[in-house]
């Protein structure tokens, strides 16, 4: 990657916007917009870390593209000589085609507006972000790149679900998996320090979360399935579910509409659900401290559905030789980190009590006891990885 391109990322959320201007590999500035009372505001944060907050005229969060190119010049990222080189949109799609990274064309675009049907959760508000974007930045390359790509070579068993496969290759229905970015930023990561081993479990713990099983440098194995409801249970996603149990929620629920149980075990059940309260790990803790049976239910119910899911990972390997632990909750939390450690002694996985407290200033730290095998924490950055790849992309556009 060249180290003078201008790349914008963007990261749409269904309650914000968030983008990230980067030089090269490096980051020279981020904006996030979010709702304050019955406006917007901008918050800007430099490559120092100072942040600045911007107030802006507009009601709706599609209306930030429009405006991005303006904010960026006005505060003197971009003008002059300074243009953008390229647009990364991270986009997290079912389907075969979306298991690639693509330049956006009419193509693409006619290819995500069908996949909004069959995903209606997970691909509207990065459809909406990617077709505005055309449109403020004619000219410009947009790259879509696929947070399933990661995956995409995993034999076939790990990959295809028990029915009918001809049935799966024509409705396009298979566990293309989620969280790629992610986890192939600490593959890479760790190679680029030399320490990644043979057989790996990444544990992606956060918002979103999932545990991928890693052989040689590729994935093998993962949680998430067709979309990323599937799998652990996480902030407001109930994860693993018998689809029985889901349609006698519908009816005793008495939706109607399919997209409306879906909206359910996306948006209303996980931490969020079982606790009654709260989908933040930092308050299910507290709540569990306190002796609230729900909260204690839901740290309980969280950590054993992430043991249990390294178990397979570990059978999907015949093995383990390290484990890492990444994203908010995965990097930030000593306690889910202890806890989902204390039954692992049967793979040969033992935590350092003092090791494992505190703010890790490097990216990778060991937090294993002695005689164990490496219990890692280790930064992930998606933004990286997505300009590795979007690099490949773009020397071929030259």
């Amino acid at each position: 990657m060249e180290n003078n391109r201008l790349i914008l990322i963007t990261n749409p959320g269904s309650s914000s916007r968030k983008y990230a201007l980067y030089k090269g590999t490096d980051e020279i500035c981020s904006l996030h917009f979010e709702f304050e009372g019955k406006g917007i505001i901008c918050t800007l944060k430099k490559a120092d870390g100072s942040k600045k907050v911007l107030k802006q005229p507009f009601k709706e969060l599609t209306s930030t593209v429009a405006n991005i190119e303006r904010i960026l010049t006005d505060e003197g990222y971009l003008g002059g000589m300074a243009k953008l080189d390229a647009i990364l949109a991270r986009v997290a799609c079912p389907g075969e085609y979306f298991t690639q990274d693509h330049i956006v064309d009419e193509e693409y675009l006619k290819a995500l507006d069908k996949a909004r049907k069959r995903a209606p959760l997970h691909v509207p508000v990065v459809a909406g972000e990617i077709e505005h974007l055309t449109k403020s930045f004619k000219g410009t390359p947009i790259l879509a790149i696929s947070d399933s790509s990661f995956h995409a070579d995993r034999p076939d068993l790990m990959k295809y679900y028990a029915f009918d496969t001809d049935l799966a290759d024509k409705a396009d229905v298979k566990r293309f998996g989620y969280h790629g970015l992610s986890v192939g930023s600490i593959v890479n990561y760790m190679k680029s320090v030399d320490i990644l081993p043979e057989k790996l479990i990444v544990c992606h713990l956060g918002s979103g979360s999932s545990v991928t099983a890693v052989f040689g440098g590729k994935s093998l194995d993962t949680s998430m399935g067709y979309t990323p409801l599937e799998g652990l249970m996480m902030a407001t996603r109930c994860g693993n579910i018998d689809p029985a149990a889901a349609l006698r929620v519908k009816h005793y629920l008495k939706y109607e509409a399919d997209e409306s149980i879906e909206k359910y075990l996306n948006k209303e059940a996980g931490l969020l659900g079982v606790s009654g309260q709260t989908d933040d790990m930092r308050e299910i803790l507290r709540l569990r401290d306190e002796g609230d049976k729900k909260g204690v239910f839901a740290h309980a119910m969280f950590v054993y559905r992430v043991q249990s899911t390294i178990g397979q990972m570990a059978a999907s390997l015949g093995g383990v030789d390290a484990i890492v632990f990444t994203a908010t909750i995965g990097e930030r939390s000593d306690e889910i980190r202890r806890t989902v450690t204390q039954k692992l002694s049967y793979l040969g996985f033992a935590l350092d009590e003092a090791k494992n407290v505190g703010d890790f200033t490097e990216r990778h730290t060991n937090i294993a006891a002695d005689g164990s095998k490496p219990v890692w924490v280790i930064r992930t950055d998606e933004s990286e990885e997505m300009i590795r790849r979007a690099g490949m992309l773009l020397d071929g556009l030259e």
